[in-house]
């Protein structure tokens, strides 16, 4: 199976730094590498690396191999789909399957915070004090969701942190965003899937019916105005729009306010 999750790391140019972290020589990883390749545990593709998001590990019998795509698990901010099977790791995941669907169906719609707060944390999302995800906005990935504190996510928006989400302070995401974790392979007769982390940090603001597509990285303070598609990294403080995200401004460097989504004036929301 092909299905993968990309990296942040250029792994060619940093073997001589996982190596280190390893405990081992350039040269042996180096080899190592290359049988991750070849058994489809890692995946290169041009500049951009991937592993195996099918949690590959218990089943490659490559020593150093195994080691390696442990190390790169923990770059992910996710938990791997497990091998299915008869298992504890099969069970679990199709009970939090059936979690967050019972939440996208029905709970989602409830008008109390409390309550849609309650059913997230006790799937395993992170959600800090103050912050809050309003009604009728969908959450996919439910254990991979970080929130810090006083964020909000608006109405009807789509939330896919299966490959990894991770969102900071203040953070105000407007109505109708779709936030997606992945694609699949366009150029595979199979349709395997391509997903990616996702991270959105303090003070930024993504606008109504934008699109932040897998890989992308919304540095602090950063907007991306309306109808905008955006699958790379954002500097910081940056107002990016259009085709391309292209820049069209900077905020204040200063930026000290709160979103303040879960107080009296938003208690049906």
């Amino acid at each position: 199976m092909k299905h993968r999750v990309m990296l942040r790391s250029h792994l060619r140019n940093q073997l001589d730094e996982y190596a280190s972290k390893l405990g081992t020589s350039p040269e042996e990883l180096g080899q190592a590498f290359e049988w991750m390749l070849a058994n489809d545990v890692a995946f290169e593709e041009g500049e951009r690396y991937a592993i195996s998001s099918i949690d590959a590990e218990q089943r490659i019998d490559h020593p150093l191999a195994k080691r390696f795509y442990a190390l790169l698990k923990t770059e992910i901010p996710a938990e791997f789909v497990p091998v299915y099977g008869k298992n504890w790791a099969t069970l679990r995941d199709r009970w939090l399957r059936v979690w967050e669907q019972v939440y996208n169906i029905i709970i989602n719609k409830i008008p109390s915070h409390n309550v849609r707060l309650w059913w997230l944390r006790a799937g395993g999302a992170k959600i800090g004090k103050g912050s809050s995800i309003w009604r009728n906005t969908e959450v996919l990935g439910v254990n991979n969701l970080v929130i810090g504190e006083d964020s909000v996510i608006a109405w009807h928006c789509q939330v896919d942190a299966r490959a990894g989400l991770v969102i900071g302070d203040h953070v105000a995401i407007a109505s109708h965003v779709l936030i997606i974790a992945g694609t699949h392979d366009l150029n595979a007769p199979e349709f395997w899937s391509i997903s990616g982390p996702i991270y959105i940090d303090d003070y930024a603001w993504i606008a109504s019916r934008a699109l932040i597509s897998y890989g992308a990285h919304i540095g602090r303070g950063a907007v991306v105005t309306a109808n905008t598609t955006v699958a790379k990294e954002i500097a910081p403080y940056k107002i990016v729009g259009g085709s391309g995200a292209k820049p069209m401004g900077e905020r204040p460097h200063d930026l000290n306010y709160k979103v303040g989504g879960k107080g009296l004036f938003t208690l049906l929301h």
